[in-house]
């Protein structure tokens, strides 16, 4: 009986057959001479078929491990790209946020105050020349008072005096207060207005401070120095309106009470960030010289003198011409349009990169501010009209903010080491005098010749403010 064929048999892989090997194959129970490293794949035959052994090391997959007991995962690699939005750059350093909240707080009542006082006098009183020699005093008190409030701040540190200095200066105002409101005579108005002098310069020492955190950046201190600028046209435009707001709809004392509250908040909490204040300087052996004696700071708050000019002229004559046109309660929201434009242009301004010198940028500003001044001027000569005459506010306002910024920015360089709050007060102390200064001919003007020739008076001053800055320049600039 012949032999019947086996039938096909399998192997199970990783299993070899005993049978021999076939020719060109490997036995798995041999080892090859030449090498020490196992076989990886085996020939063999078994009956009439062929059987692949494969040794290669398969890939384990680790167990799952149940849920609640893993570890804590991996945190992923962000890959958001950095920002390029100058502001959020500029509030991205630790503790910035927390002392600007803090200052604009502190800085809406600088707009309060005043039109708080007048309405609160004349209210009860009967007498806007009363107010306004009152509010004056307490201008003259502030010029005279403040220098000397940010010389103490330098030496012995932001915290230390403005805080007292601002406790002083809210006594000052409730002492006015409780004057008007128990009819006490008038002398005591004057002597309760002038203690609101001690009042620090938050804007400044605001500005000490970035200058201090961005030392060696001047693109973020640029940056920095036109949000400050702009904050400066916000609070100015945002606290008139508010002052007369309270004092209209609650009470007359309404205005000047909430200005201390905010006042006294908004220091404490500036104050409050020790971590960005700048150093304080002390009684060193070597003093730095008076910015007042500095190289290029007095022409510099000549100028910044004229400007407030310009600034003060503009707010009279633009309610005299709203006045003469029947409108005098649009004059508010017409110079709201003039702080909106300077403070857009002000922040459009801080995010642009600066490709020329400081005092090129700063005879430009004055350059481009003097012919657009022209503009209101033309409105209301040639037309009378209470829209056009926004509209060319509005477009004069846009070149405001650029020319600040840059003067502040060359003030800053120019100032002394260790004196910069004394040198940002000595600004503010500049365009308040000129202020009070062009409301004055501004005034004159509108009263003696008419509303529309009253505009020529921010021209004038616009116009000796770049002839003294063409005057002092140095010739590589001009």
């Amino acid at each position: 009986m012949p032999p019947q064929p086996s039938s096909p048999r399998t192997t199970s892989p990783g299993t070899t057959s005993p049978r021999t090997t076939s020719p060109g194959t490997t036995s798995p129970y041999t080892t090859s001479p030449r090498t020490t490293s196992p076989p990886t794949t085996v020939f063999t035959v078994t009956a009439d078929s062929l059987v692949v052994a494969d040794f290669r090391p398969r890939g384990t997959r680790e167990p799952r491990e149940p849920r609640g007991s893993r570890g804590p995962r991996r945190p992923r690699q962000s890959r958001r790209r950095p920002s390029r939005n100058p502001y959020r750059r500029l509030f991205a350093i630790p503790g910035t946020r927390a002392f600007t909240i803090g200052n604009l707080i502190a800085r809406l009542p600088m707009g309060m105050f005043s039109v708080s006082a007048v309405i609160m006098i004349a209210g009860t009183r009967g007498s806007y020349a009363l107010a306004g020699a009152v509010t004056a005093t307490g201008l003259a008190a502030t010029a005279v008072v403040a220098p000397w409030t940010a010389r103490l701040i330098d030496r012995h540190g932001q915290a230390r005096i403005a805080v007292p200095a601002t406790a002083i200066a809210a006594l000052g105002s409730l002492a006015l207060l409780l004057c008007v409101r128990y009819e006490a005579p008038d002398w005591t108005l004057f002597a309760a207005y002038a203690a609101t002098a001690t009042t620090p310069n938050t804007g400044g020492m605001s500005r000490a401070r970035w200058a201090h955190l961005l030392k060696g950046d001047p693109a973020r201190l640029h940056t920095a120095n036109s949000f400050e600028q702009a904050a400066d046209e916000l609070c100015f435009m945002l606290g008139p309106v508010l002052a007369a707001f309270l004092c209209g709809v609650f009470f007359p004392e309404a205005g000047t009470l909430v200005g201390v509250a905010l006042l006294l908040i908004g220091v404490l909490v500036f104050a409050a960030q020790r971590s960005t204040e700048p150093p304080a300087q002390g009684r060193t052996t070597v003093k730095a010289p008076s910015p007042l004696r500095a190289p290029g700071i007095p022409p510099l708050l000549i100028g910044f003198l004229a400007t407030g000019a310009v600034f003060g002229s503009m707010e009279v004559v633009t309610i005299a011409f709203a006045d003469a046109q029947g409108y005098r309660s649009a004059a508010g929201v017409i110079l709201a349009l003039q702080a909106a434009g300077s403070c857009a242009a002000g922040l459009l301004y801080g995010a642009l990169k600066p490709g020329r010198p400081v005092e090129r940028r700063y005879l430009l500003g004055l350059t481009a501010m003097t012919p657009l001044m022209a503009l209101p001027l033309m409105a209301a000569t040639l037309t009378g009209d209470l829209v056009a005459l926004a509209l060319s506010l509005l477009l004069a306002g846009m070149a405001t903010a650029p020319t600040m910024v840059t003067g502040m920015t060359l003030l800053q360089r120019r100032t002394p080491e260790g004196r910069l709050n004394e040198g940002m007060t000595l600004a503010v102390t500049g365009l308040l005098g000129g202020i009070a200064v062009g409301s004055a001919l501004g005034g004159w003007v509108a009263e003696h010749g008419s509303a529309a020739a009253g505009y020529g008076v921010p021209v004038s001053a616009a116009a000796v403010a770049l002839l003294i800055a063409l005057a002092t320049a140095r010739p590589a600039t001009r």
